[in-house]
């Protein structure tokens, strides 16, 4: 991420974090990173992972979309790129996202919020995704849904590839 678009989340979580009324020490451990880091990322520093980015919504109990709503630009790590495209105001939420993942990547993410669904459509490229241990090879134009709220995969093979994704986050798993 470039400053700006760091600036943009560090400002926008230390808001949603205030909002709720959870401290740095609390946020911080809840999401297991150190105190430092987080304050430095509200300040605008550090690179956040995808990961350490769910798991902040996760403990602000706020859906990924809405942490990452400000950003007009994607984020990403290692081969993986994300961007929201829209954010949906319903019961249940649901968010849409444009991904691009690298050639030869295999990504595991973490478990979301509790009853999250994730559905994944091909676009280009072979990706293989689902829960671990149940995953599915899919081809342009073919889906997989899955429970979001288990560890799951993205694998990529030997060329780029593009997808949607969209998430529901059920009425329980956002309060």
């Amino acid at each position: 991420m470039n400053q700006a678009t760091l600036n943009i989340l560090g400002r926008h979580l230390k808001k949603l974090r205030q909002d709720k009324g959870v401290s740095l020490s609390q946020l911080a451990a809840g999401a297991g990173i150190a105190k430092s880091n987080l304050s430095r990322l509200e300040q605008g520093n550090g690179n956040p992972t995808l990961d350490t980015i769910w798991r902040l919504a996760k403990q602000l109990d706020v859906p990924f979309g809405q942490l990452v709503q400000p950003l007009s630009t994607s984020v990403g790590e290692n081969g993986v790129e994300v961007r929201l495209i829209e954010q949906g105001q319903g019961v249940p939420n649901v968010d849409a996202y444009w991904m691009s993942v690298a050639p030869n990547t295999r990504r595991e993410a973490e478990a979301h919020a509790t009853e999250t669904q994730e559905t994944i459509t091909v676009i280009s490229g072979t990706l293989e995704a689902g829960n671990i241990g149940s995953t599915q090879l899919l081809l342009p134009g073919q889906s997989i849904a899955f429970s979001a709220d288990l560890p799951h995969v993205y694998k990529t093979q030997d060329e780029w590839v593009t997808c949607l994704i969209t998430i529901v986050y059920h009425k329980e798993a956002i309060k």
